[in-house]
């Protein structure tokens, strides 16, 4: 099956700018070659309605057929001649509507949707029940394979997940709704404007990575305002075969650079209460210390921050009177550090959230990014030891989330991924290299047992556990002869100390780690 490519272009905000937009289109074609159509993202018109009424009364010729969204600002409705969609407004610029698709004579599929997310009705906004509208047609079509486009003036929440660094607080102005729709919709490109930046984000899966049948991949493209002052980038040229021309294989391809998800699956509650995120403290400091520990929340309050809590007892939960708290180092908003008991080497760690949460896979994201901090200051303290550190996770007989963190020599690192495969080949089990942009949760089930493990030479290996799994596999593998050489501190019953030895153990630690405690800042 074979199509031929289209050339298409896509702009940015263009705000009335029409004759600086157009012209550069008349520039590239000239250079370049004919294209398709153009696709206009952002808001379209701006005040000067004067440049507007000559391409609208056809003194001036649009050069391309210009698909637009409708407008974000309400000073700007009255030039879409009463919101109807699909009207054409002069030729060769059409107004697609508040909602919807467009499929092209060449079976190229475009979603769009206009304005900001928002409570109110008028057209500048967009609430729950367009969204749900957009993706009702496709329920229960199980031919559906995703969108060649999708359009959108307002931003998603967090595009840059898992990519590189973004300036831009994608968090405040990008919309959970936008998210779901590029997650239901699946589209190749996803364009939208209204932050005035240019942003080409590496492209991202669609499907769970050994759990779902491989798609194809999303790329995301911000464009900044036509003519902006910066020079930054606000027409982007690419050509595309519709995905309805395309054979699966070629459709489904991989790049190199791909990367998980960055959006959360699942339907989007929206509401207008907001959750108390009060900051909880526990106190480990010696008194002398303590003034520096003591901390007071962002909001200006100390009153202790609500964490889930087991039905029963629970060893890890740091509001549990069954928690060993001389062994704790460090506790931040979320999370907490603590000195392992029973542990390979003396400066074995372990994170864990101080409220009941399973595993990676069910923690919330606020636990996930604190984890983060602290495998990012364990790295650093181990670094300036000559150490590298193996983290690793074993969700199966066990009710609270803990991730292992045990050092071992910097010059053993790269046996680290031989001794793991020969320790599961030695136990019969399929230990998998997951790409290095995975996400747990996009891969493993909810409530699905297994064990994982990150490497310090980047590589993560999942064993997805459906029968009998031995406890002590992690263990296992750090105590063999290529990294510690040290089996007979596989069993941590071997390994226990006494009180007094585990608080004096804990206190070293603890001494250690002040430097790089993010808590302390």
């Amino acid at each position: 099956m074979s199509s031929k490519a289209l050339k298409l272009l896509v702009s940015g905000d263009v705000e009335g700018q029409l004759d600086k937009l157009f012209n550069r289109v008349n520039s590239i074609q000239k250079k370049s070659g004919h294209f398709d159509l153009l696709l206009c993202v952002g808001e379209f018109f701006g005040g000067n309605k004067e440049e507007w009424e000559k391409y609208r009364t056809g003194q001036k010729k649009v050069p391309i057929p210009t698909l637009i969204l409708g407008p974000s600002d309400p000073s700007l409705c009255d030039f879409y001649q009463n919101n109807e969609d699909g009207i054409e407004l002069c030729e060769n610029v059409t107004y697609l509507g508040r909602r919807g698709t467009f499929t092209g004579s060449s079976g190229l599929s475009v979603a769009y949707l206009s304005g900001r997310q928002g409570a109110t009705t008028d057209p500048t906004h967009f609430s729950n029940r367009d969204v749900s509208h957009l993706l009702m047609q496709y329920q229960g079509d199980t031919k559906f394979r995703g969108v060649d486009i999708l359009m959108t003036s307002q931003w998603p929440k967090g595009p840059s997940k898992y990519a590189s660094d973004l300036e831009l607080d994608t968090e405040s102005c990008g919309s959970e709704l936008v998210s779901q729709l590029a997650v239901e919709l699946r589209p190749r490109y996803h364009f939208c404007a209204s932050e005035d930046v240019f942003y080409e984000r590496q492209p991202y899966r669609n499907h769970r990575v050994l759990s779902d049948k491989e798609k194809h991949v999303t790329r995301f493209i911000s464009l900044a305002k036509v003519n902006n002052a910066e020079k930054k980038k606000y027409l982007y040229a690419f050509n595309i075969v519709p995905l309805c021309n395309m054979e699966e294989s070629e459709l489904t391809k991989q790049p190199p650079d791909v990367t998980e998800c960055p959006y959360n699956r699942g339907s989007v509650q929206i509401t207008d209460k907001e959750e108390t995120t009060e900051q909880f403290r526990f106190d480990t400091s010696n008194p002398e210390k303590g003034q520096k520990r003591k901390r007071e929340d962002k909001r200006g309050t100390n009153s202790p921050k609500k964490h889930p809590r087991p039905s029963g007892p629970c060893w890890f939960c740091l509001g549990s009177p069954e928690v060993e708290k001389h062994l704790v180092v460090s506790v931040g908003t979320e999370c907490y550090l603590a000195l392992a008991k029973g542990g390979l080497v003396p400066d074995h760690a372990l994170i864990l959230p101080i409220g009941h949460h399973q595993s990676m896979v069910l923690a919330p994201d606020e636990v996930r990014q604190e984890i983060d901090k602290y495998k990012k200051s364990l790295i650093k303290l181990y670094k300036k030891n000559n150490k590298s550190v193996i983290f690793f996770e074993r969700n199966y007989k066990t009710q609270h989330l803990q991730i292992q963190a045990v050092p071992f020599p910097d010059d053993k690192k790269q046996e680290a991924k031989d001794s793991f495969m020969e320790c599961a080949e030695g136990e019969s089990l399929n230990l998998d290299e997951i790409p290095k942009h995975s996400d747990l949760k996009q891969i493993v089930p909810v409530g699905a047992p297994y064990f994982y493990a990150e490497l310090p030479t980047g590589e993560k290996l999942l064993h997805r556990i459906s029968k009998n799994f031995p406890l002590q596999f992690g263990r296992e593998a750090m105590a063999s002869v290529q990294l510690l050489n040290m089996p007979e501190r596989v069993d941590w019953k071997a390994c226990k100390l006494s009180r007094q030895e585990e608080e004096s153990a804990a206190e070293d630690f603890r001494s250690q780690y002040e430097e790089f405690d993010f808590t302390l800042e």
